[in-house]
């Protein structure tokens, strides 16, 4: 049930991580309000909301950036656990995912009473935002199954690059020379770690397994990031209007009836025989779940450029547990392409944040 005064917020973070994550409110500064504004209702107290006339408490120093890090932290964790991982297919546990994502979901629906289907004009949003959503877990859940944790988790780190470029196709938004150049330099990252053949010739070293799994890791990979992106155009799309926990609810369903469709295709559906990999199945969809909160915390109190820039702690952490728990030492093309992308990456949220931080002076004034 939507509040009478507004709608629920469901703006993304252009940075790695899972599409989806909610501005949230501004940073608030303690001011009392002359007039009271907005809406206080009995629904909007049971949201959480704070009674006009009523000072906000100033958000901590930092905090936003330490729930940022720690976001970071434990979906770098969960995907090395996925590396672990040794007798359930990529897909399956994608499924297990989105299974423990409806649970936690659907007691939030229940409660802010927003409904199962949506708005009539958001359906068909909804629909591609969980469809290529889901999708891009599950490509990345493969990329790290077939290929280094530190490629993976680099190449889909260009989402922010990518979401730029869909946003000036379909949004119309400014696209200048240095999102370009940013552009370049990311497709130069996936070249240096994928390293086709073309190029770098059929053999190579520093990789996992086949080389054939090399080049489908990263194909997934890319792939994940741009359908990771395109779900940021289309929240972007969608605005206000929908609430967060329904977004994911259609993430969650049209993911798990992905995974279904897939595993009876290429029939690989099984329970894990081993206890350590249903423990493992647990603790990711628990890391990935506190992840996220953590990550819409941040996003609550912090703005979004420098949670995006924090956000490149995904790769730093990726290359420590790489190296300490896979004893897998990353080749200098993939330290190079991480350079390039993350290079990229930072500086298309810093100049976004430029950008807003610019409109947001002009209209003040």
């Amino acid at each position: 049930m939507e509040c009478p005064g507004g709608g629920a917020e469901a703006a993304p973070l252009a940075g790695g991580g899972e599409p989806g994550a909610p501005r949230g409110a501004e940073d608030a500064r303690g001011a009392e309000p002359e007039e009271p504004r907005g809406c206080w209702c009995c629904c909007c107290r049971r949201r959480g909301g704070t009674a006009p006339g009523t000072k906000k408490k100033a958000a901590c120093p930092g905090l936003g950036l330490f729930y940022t890090l720690l976001s970071a932290f434990l979906f770098s964790v969960a995907s090395l656990f996925l590396k672990k991982i040794e007798d359930v297919h990529s897909v399956e546990v994608s499924a297990f995912r989105c299974i423990f994502q409806m649970s936690f979901v659907l007691p939030g629906l229940i409660y802010y009473e927003t409904g199962f289907l949506g708005p009539k004009g958001k359906r068909v949003f909804l629909f591609l935002r969980g469809f290529l959503g889901s999708s891009a877990m599950i490509l990345l859940y493969y990329a790290f199954q077939v290929m280094p944790l530190a490629d993976a988790t680099v190449i889909t780190f260009s989402s922010p690059v990518f979401t730029s470029l869909l946003a000036w196709i379909f949004l119309k938004e400014k696209y200048s020379l240095w999102d370009l150049l940013f552009t370049l330099f990311t497709i130069t990252g996936v070249v240096l770690i994928a390293r086709p053949p073309f190029l770098f010739g059929s053999v190579v070293t520093g990789i996992e397994g086949s080389y054939t799994d090399h080049l489908k890791g990263a194909v997934a990979a890319v792939t994940s990031a741009v359908s990771a992106a395109s779900t940021f155009v289309i929240l972007r799309k969608m605005g206000k209007s929908v609430h967060y926990f329904l977004s994911i609810w259609y993430y969650a369903v049209i993911g798990l009836i992905e995974c279904i469709i897939a595993l009876s295709i290429i029939d690989e559906w099984s329970l894990p025989h081993c206890g350590t990999d249903r423990l493992l199945l647990i603790l990711i969809g628990i890391l990935g779940l506190g992840g996220q909160i953590f990550l819409t915390k941040a996003l609550q109190i912090e703005k979004a450029g420098p949670v995006a820039i924090m956000k490149t702690m995904d790769v730093v952490f990726a290359f420590i547990l790489q190296i300490l728990f896979l004893n897998h030492i990353p080749s200098w093309w993939t330290v190079g392409g991480a350079l390039c992308v993350v290079a990229s990456s930072s500086g298309t949220a810093v100049r976004k944040w430029q950008q807003n931080s610019k409109k947001a002076k002009q209209n003040k004034v």
